[in-house]
């Protein structure tokens, strides 16, 4: 590397800022015979994290410093994207059809596909392995004439996507300034080279030789000239974009997917949100399967965005055969796949926001320092085109759903029996109306009981009818309950709830909050008293969905001995119906599907031509609507905008965009209002990953939601 020029602009930039060796050492933190020796050029080889702090300390650029733009007062400072900026990127997988050791030919290839994942709206755009030269030229890549023409396919692209508004990673062999052959990445933007990121762990085994060729990285961070300019050149690199910090990423290359000690790994500690890893993976019985749960397994590991490239149509076929199979993983998620030979091209909009929000959950990475950051500024300006499944709570696929209903099922059977064997209960009571809450509630005994060895009958089904019970919902907790066998007790609490009410002075006619509650309590007193006469636990039925919005009456509903539901939202619990409907008989299956059908209702208030007169989501809002809210905001964490913007796409043509922002702003405040009531509720056992009991959820009863609120009303501009 040429230090001159280095030295040089180093030298100018101080003293236009005026500083003295001993200040310019204090803000770059090193010391000042490092500095001297720098500033004065005696140090021939300036390693790059101190030069990073140099520019940093003289407010300029590494470019720059560098030589690769020419004014020094060039700022970092991002230029401000659009503000509907949701954290959503789009990453394309290509794996062009190549030549063997056409480089110029494999470089046109390379910008086709540059071109068409860029009108796709991709913003970063990955290739295979030595893509430019292609893989398999074997001993060929010991000649000069390939190296050098690998250099001039490098040029090709540059020049071909100066103006594209992309990042381009492309894969060639290099020659560094120590005389070594590199295997390297390039990234590549507006026509300049950003860094060069060599391969670290070579295979030499099996199929692969690559030891034969080609030298493994140096450890550290150094510097590489090509066309006059000095290029950072190492595998600890940061590629960060200015306009959107949370969009950070690193590169690896194949074998380094594949050890033990992934520099994935490392890169995540330095800040990493996404792995691009240039592949040259050839095709075998069985390890396409084993290589996507790989690219699974790191992207859950570091928490990342992780996008996998592989090499293709085109390569040689004399010993192995590549199927471009091309893998885009979201924390674990496989959110766009190529297939292996179905075309090499896989394209995704990555959601970094969900990656920024998970990461201080549950990041323990080790932080490591000494990377160097490149900075780039790419602003999207694209609205999100992703669409998120409307019910995040409820598989599409018929056996995933199927196995996590089951799976659902046990874990709550399990929670319930280990609870009714500690406490040494003779008996489960629960209240049952006919509704989905307490059907779901009465399977989980009824499994339970079965992991005990026990009989039904030890369900004390309670049916507590009053002012607005339906005939229809008590009929079918009848029946239900005596279906399963259980105990089935029918005590009319309307006589006990008007007492009541003309204890407290109050109007029968009046069917305000006092109305209501009066009878979700008496019932609660009425369970809590059986139990306590039968040497039995009372059963909760309330869900995860009410619990989210209050949706119960405080010391009523809202209380049990221990709560089956509290994990299952709403739309699940219908889910888990429907599967114990299908593995039922046809009696239970007709009752279950009944249940299903009946319209949600507390049945608090008097009927009205003998019909449920009190329908929850005509009060609280759609139920599907809710769920979405809650996984979006609690698993996501997600801020309300964007929760707007993204169901907008998921509910298109089901709900408008007023409909949406009603419940929306619903949800916040109750969810923020009715905290107080999970502060205080019973214990329950956790079935997914999003839960509000009060060990795995820890907010505040008086907590404000107004920024929250104010966040949702931006949304509103333009309406």
């Amino acid at each position: 590397m040429k230090n001159s020029g280095i030295v040089e602009r180093l030298n100018i930039a101080k003293k236009q800022r005026g500083l003295t060796l001993q200040k310019l050492a204090e803000k770059s933190q090193l010391t000042v015979g490092t500095v001297n020796k720098i500033m004065s050029g005696a140090l021939l080889d300036i390693k790059m994290d101190k030069l990073q702090k140099l520019a940093k300390a003289l407010d300029v650029t590494t470019e720059y410093l560098l030589g690769n733009e020419s004014n020094q007062q060039i700022s970092d400072t991002p230029t401000v994207a659009e503000t509907h900026y949701l954290g959503l990127v789009k990453i394309a997988c290509v794996s062009p059809q190549v030549r063997v050791a056409d480089c110029v030919y494999n470089a046109e290839k390379i910008v086709e596909g540059v071109n068409k994942a860029v009108k796709d709206g991709a913003k970063i755009v990955l290739f295979p392995e030595l893509s430019i030269t292609a893989y398999t030229c074997g001993d060929l890549f010991f000649q000069r004439t390939l190296r050098q023409s690998a250099i001039d396919g490098l040029r090709i692209v540059c020049q071909k996507t100066a103006k594209t508004d992309a990042v381009v990673v492309v894969g060639l062999p290099l020659v560094n300034n120590t005389g070594k052959l590199f295997n390297v990445a390039a990234v590549l933007f507006h026509g300049d080279i950003l860094g060069i990121v060599p391969k670290t762990n070579l295979p030499n085994y099996n199929e692969f030789y690559e030891k034969r060729f080609f030298s493994p990285a140096i450890e550290e961070n150094s510097f590489v000239e090509i066309d006059g300019k000095n290029v950072p050149f190492g595998t600890d690199i940061i590629f960060e974009n200015t306009a959107h910090p949370d969009v950070r990423f690193a590169v690896e290359i194949c074998e380094d997917l594949w050890v033990a000690n992934s520099p994935s790994s490392r890169h995540t500690g330095a800040g990493a949100t996404l792995i691009l890893n240039l592949s040259a993976s050839n095709e075998l019985v069985t390890k396409s399967d084993y290589r996507k749960k790989m690219v699974e397994i790191q992207s859950a590991k570091t928490g990342t965005v992780y996008a996998y490239c592989s090499s293709g149509d085109g390569e040689s076929t004399s010993d192995v055969v590549f199927s471009a199979h091309n893998i885009i993983c979201e924390n674990g998620l496989v959110i766009a796949e190529s297939k292996p030979f179905e075309g090499g091209y896989a394209i995704a909009e990555a959601d970094f926001g969900f990656i920024e929000n998970e990461r201080p959950r549950v990041s323990q990475n080790k932080f490591y320092s000494h990377y160097v950051t490149v900075k780039y500024n790419l602003p999207v300006n694209d609205k999100p085109t992703r669409v998120y499944d409307r019910n995040p709570f409820v598989p599409k696929d018929k056996q995933q759903l199927a196995e996590r209903c089951a799976l659902a099922l046990n874990i709550q059977s399990h929670g319930l029996k280990k609870r009714l064997l500690h406490t040494h209960a003779d008996k489960l009571v629960l209240g049952v109306s006919g509704g989905s809450d307490s059907t779901l509630a009465l399977i989980v005994c009824k499994h339970a009981l079965e992991l005990c060895g026990r009989k039904a009958d030890d369900i004390i089904a309670v049916t507590m009818p009053c002012f607005g019970t339906s005939q229809r919902t008590l009929d079918n907790s009848l029946a239900l309950a005596k279906a399963f066998g259980a105990t089935l007790r029918k005590i009319d609490i309307s006589a006990a709830v008007k007492q009541h009410l003309q204890d407290i002075s109050h109007d029968l006619s009046v069917t305000d909050t006092a109305y209501e509650n009066a009878q979700a309590r008496e019932r609660t007193q009425v369970l809590m008293d059986v139990a306590n006469k039968v040497n039995g636990i009372v059963v909760g039925t309330g869900d995860l969905s009410e619990g989210a919005l209050g949706w119960s009456t405080f010391n009523g509903d809202h209380m049990s001995m221990y709560n089956v539901n509290g994990g299952i939202p709403k739309t699940f619990v219908r889910a888990l119906i429907a599967h114990e409907a299908a593995n039922s008989s046809a009696k239970i299956r007709k009752i279950l599907n009944d249940v299903l059908d009946t319209p949600i209702s507390p049945e608090l208030l008097p009927l009205k031509d003998g019909e449920i007169a009190q329908v929850t989501e005509d009060i609280v809002g759609p139920y599907k609507l809710h769920d979405y809210f809650l996984f979006m905001l609690l698993r996501k964490g997600f801020s309300p905008s964007k929760v707007f913007e993204l169901a907008k796409l998921s509910f298109n043509g089901i709900y408008d965009q007023q409909t949406i922002y009603k419940w929306l702003e619903k949800f916040i405040r109750r969810f923020f209002s009715q905290q107080f009531k999970r502060s205080c509720q019973p214990d329950g056992v956790k079935v997914g990953t999003v839960d509000l009991s009060k060990n795995n959820f820890r907010m505040p009863s008086d907590a404000c939601c107004d920024s929250w609120l104010e966040n949702l009303r931006q949304v509103k501009t333009g309406w």
